[in-house]
């Protein structure tokens, strides 16, 4: 089921995610709706959170629904290692329309486990490192506009505030 983005300004979105404590029956269903919201919004990223639900979950897909074997499931992820430095524009779902050029490292190591609790690491770089710590971050209630410069961060949330104010309009 595809489910509602959250946008810039709820909450939800401030806030650090709780711990997932077990793989439960409900933990499926829920991560088939976050690919479903994700492939629906043609994005490569969505956290838990961003659907309204705090909990320490992620998923990429860097091919966006084109790679089935592309997909990335973690819960309760953690980082091993961050090396290395990138300056890229990226965006986000939950504040459409708003670019920013961010700097993250480069290159990414990371665990947690799967939606059936097998533990995996995962190592990243370049697109791959830059969406897992941009999930990350959302598991932490940090929105990429919380990772730029002073004057520039006030100017893009002025904007997605005045933006999330107007009625959306008919699609």
């Amino acid at each position: 089921m595809v489910r509602p983005i959250l946008r810039y300004g709820d909450q939800v979105l401030h806030r650090r995610a709780d711990p997932v404590a077990a793989i439960t029956p409900e933990i499926g269903p829920l991560i088939d709706d976050m690919v479903e919201t994700l492939h629906d919004a043609k994005g490569i990223g969505l956290a838990a959170p961003q659907i309204g639900v705090s909990q320490r979950i992620f998923v990429i897909d860097l091919s966006v629904g084109r790679v089935p074997s592309e997909l990335i499931v973690l819960i309760n992820p953690e980082f091993i290692q961050r090396d290395g430095l990138q300056l890229v524009e990226e965006g986000c779902l939950s504040v459409p329309g708003i670019h920013a050029t961010v700097a993250r490292p480069a290159a990414v190591t990371i665990r947690g486990v799967d939606r059936h609790g097998t533990p995996r690491t995962i190592e990243g770089q370049g697109l791959l490192a830059r969406a897992v710590q941009h999930e990350m971050d959302h598991l932490n209630g940090i929105l990429f506009l919380d990772r730029l410069r002073p004057v520039q961060r006030f100017l893009l949330t002025r904007r997605a505030r005045a933006q999330f104010r107007r009625p959306a309009l008919a699609q």
